[in-house]
């Protein structure tokens, strides 16, 4: 595992911004211009996904994928200059925040500058062609990391990256890409930062089954943690999915989100997310807007790194295009801004070494949600349908305050009534 992983990533949130929809202009300069704001919701770290050169060849759409990389090492000059790029690093570094970007060492386009300098560094097809292992990434090859000489050039790329104040990385489809080049990359990367922050996109249960089965690369979120300090939800995704749409209980859901504490490291930490580029918009999946407060702020409540999705916090429904240019809606009628302002605020109070547990009510659509160590130290009440009546909570009798609200809550028979409102109660 990394052992070095720091627990305060726990309480961070990242801030992911996709560029070219993020304003009309789809340039650094403007996200510049939003810095202040970023910051103020309580962010930590911001993500931007793939800042390259698209390759044109098979290109999906009119503006292409940003995961369909040209030169891993250049700026897409659509978004501005790497002088720019380097500008924008130093403005979020005086704020106080770090800057992540994405990596995709799983594939180029078809007619990146690696195809061209060193079709080598590949994987063929039985007929010797140009492919890619996953039928549906029409966009993009596949590399072929039996080549030691393209493990050495991508472990130059990411230190070149570090050189020029990049604090992290997240790294697309990580699971698919050997476990030891990881390794070897975070601990060369670690000799020019050693606090560089890994995260890894990793896949979901039927994902992997189906690569393991064709006898592919695919590591599991166990052992993608020996060289990453962050992993994705997607071993949780499912079972959220199948909540929204009525195929499992609450209290699976919440039993499976149990287990991580016991099948992962002790410091493990998860990407909690309610949305993000490949999946639908909560705003959109959730349209309740007093459910999709109560989800909102379970997310940041759990264990582990809360992401926002540029748009998020203006619960706007409309999945910016992979494929296509457009502009975030920033006008919707819910801004939420302020709200979620306060929660990063009260997840930063959250003990990193409390334990964790998690109690669930089919009956009443509610999860409660505890951190403590010796005794209760945090305690979280989420009802997701609406419903009203009593729900059994781990504290005394008594009156608490809701440090959402600053409203008193009473505790009878170790029972709180259920309302709109979270709960969040703090010792």
């Amino acid at each position: 595992m990394a052992f070095e992983t720091n627990k305060k990533l726990r309480n961070n949130l990242i801030y992911c911004i996709y560029t070219r929809h993020f304003s009309r202009e789809g340039t650094f300069a403007t996200v510049e211009k939003e810095l202040d704001r970023i910051k103020k919701l309580g962010t930590d770290i911001i993500w931007f996904l793939p800042i390259y050169p698209i390759g044109q060849l098979k290109r999906k759409g009119n503006a292409g994928s940003p995961y369909a990389i040209s030169d891993y090492r250049s700026i897409n000059n659509e978004l501005g200059t790497m002088a720019d790029f380097e500008h924008l690093i130093s403005e979020i570094h005086n704020r106080g925040m770090k800057v992540m970007i994405d990596i995709v060492f799983n594939h180029t386009s078809p007619d990146s500058l690696l195809v061209k300098e060193h079709p080598e560094w590949f994987y063929k097809k039985e007929n010797g062609t140009f492919g890619n292992r996953v039928g549906d990434w029409t966009d993009i090859i596949d590399l072929d990391y039996s080549n030691l000489d393209l493990w050495n050039y991508q472990i130059e790329t990411l230190t070149m990256w570090a050189k020029k104040g990049v604090d992290g990385f997240r790294c697309d489809v990580a699971p698919l890409v050997p476990l030891a080049f990881w390794k070897k990359a975070r601990q060369a990367v670690s000799q020019i930062n050693p606090d560089q922050i890994w995260l890894s996109e990793s896949i979901d249960f039927g994902f992997l089954r189906e690569l393991r089965n064709r006898k592919l690369i695919a590591h599991c979120d166990a052992e993608v943690y020996q060289a990453f300090d962050i992993t994705y939800d997607y071993d949780m995704r499912g079972f959220f999915d199948g909540y929204l749409a009525g195929n499992i209980s609450l209290s699976r859901y919440a039993e499976a989100l149990s287990q991580q504490e016991l099948i992962f490291p002790a410091n493990y930490i998860k990407l909690r997310n309610l949305e993000n580029h490949d999946t639908k918009r909560i705003a959109s999946l959730v349209p309740d807007h007093e459910q999709l407060v109560q989800w909102t702020t379970f997310e940041f409540f759990q264990k582990g790194t809360t992401l926002l999705y540029n748009g998020q916090e203006v619960c706007d429904q409309v999945s910016p295009s992979l494929f296509e240019t457009g502009v975030i809606n920033w006008n919707n009628e819910y801004n939420i801004s302020d709200y979620i302002t306060k929660l990063a605020q009260l997840k930063k109070s959250i003990s990193l070494d409390a334990n964790y547990e998690i109690q669930a009510s089919d009956q009443m659509d509610s999860i409660v949600l505890a951190y403590f160590s010796e005794k209760i130290e945090t305690v979280g009440v989420f009802s997701f349908k609406g419903k009203t009546g009593k729900i059994s909570v781990p504290l005394e009798d008594g009156v608490y305050i809701n440090q959402i609200t600053n409203q008193e809550i009473h505790v009878t028979d170790s029972q709180v009534d259920l309302n709109q409102t979270p709960i969040w109660i703090s010792f």
